[in-house]
């Protein structure tokens, strides 16, 4: 969810990439329902690992969900900014499917609201200051 809505809401601005330790090796219908309400296209996304982007040089890394931040990262090059937002995943909830739904969409707009802040970070600004803002924006 946080790649297409990067891209969405980005545009241009941003070059989004998403991830994970361990890849499912499909997009829940969870997240494509979410963004399907948001009026965001999922178009071209698929289930990635972090080794797809070993030798990718990245401006900030952030990883997303409660279980990632347990698990050792990889060294990205680059010395990018890292930060960890904190939400659950949506595949692990229980309840009906309206229920399920119904929680995936409260990530995903905690998710945007998050993505509306680093859309005004000022990369140029120093590590610091980019690493303190994106540190801020995960406690929202």
């Amino acid at each position: 969810m946080a790649e297409a809505l990067l891209r969405h809401d980005g545009g241009e601005a941003f070059e989004a990439a998403s991830a994970g330790s361990h890849p499912a090796g499909f997009i829940h219908q969870l997240a494509v329902e979410a963004m399907q309400s948001m009026g965001v296209s999922m178009e071209g996304q698929s289930s990635k690992g972090w080794h797809e982007f070993a030798g990718d040089e990245f401006d900030a890394v952030i990883t997303l969900c409660d279980a990632a931040a347990q698990e050792a990262c990889p060294a990205w090059p680059g010395d990018p900014v890292t930060a960890h937002w904190s939400l659950p995943d949506p595949a692990y909830h229980s309840g009906t499917d309206e229920e399920r739904i119904a929680f995936a969409l409260r990530v995903a707009e905690r998710l945007r609201v998050k993505i509306a802040g680093l859309l005004q970070v000022d990369f140029d600004a120093g590590p610091d200051a980019v690493k303190s803002r994106l540190d801020f924006l995960g406690e929202i």
